[in-house]
């Protein structure tokens, strides 16, 4: 499965039913991660990084090709984690943009998709390629 097949089976599904278990483990065996918001504050991520984390209001992830970085430090003025997050690529969330609850921005190729809410647009994910990421 590739990116671009993966976002089209997500297409216009709706909120809370965004992934199954199955599509999870193939994006997973793929190499793939999806993006998508959840409430008002979560960044999403599902397949070959299942995690979530806080956006209030908007907010940014840190991506290597080896998957989401982490803060090992538990401190937000971590020396050690500021230093590896110039080098990793970003994926950032947007709150209330572009008539949907959540869009996101990157520079990683990738594909979007809708997830609808009581049928009106609620969240426009992105699916990409783990190997696609690249250290700047």
């Amino acid at each position: 499965m590739n990116a671009q097949e993966l976002a089209a089976a997500l297409h216009n599904r709706e909120y809370g039913d965004e992934i199954t278990a199955a599509e999870e483990r193939l994006a997973k065996e793929s190499g793939l991660v999806v993006v998508f918001g959840a409430s008002d504050d979560l960044m999403e991520f599902r397949g070959a990084v299942h995690d979530e984390i806080g956006a209030w209001e908007g907010g940014v992830a840190y991506f290597t090709n080896a998957g989401l970085l982490d803060n090992e430090c538990g401190d937000e003025d971590c020396p050690y984690f500021e230093k590896l997050k110039t080098s990793a690529a970003t994926v950032k969330a947007k709150w209330d943009a572009e008539g949907y609850s959540w869009v996101y921005e990157t520079a990683i190729p990738h594909v979007t998709f809708d997830i609808l809410e009581d049928g009106g647009k609620y969240c426009r994910g992105i699916v990409f390629a783990l190997a696609d990421v690249s250290s700047s």
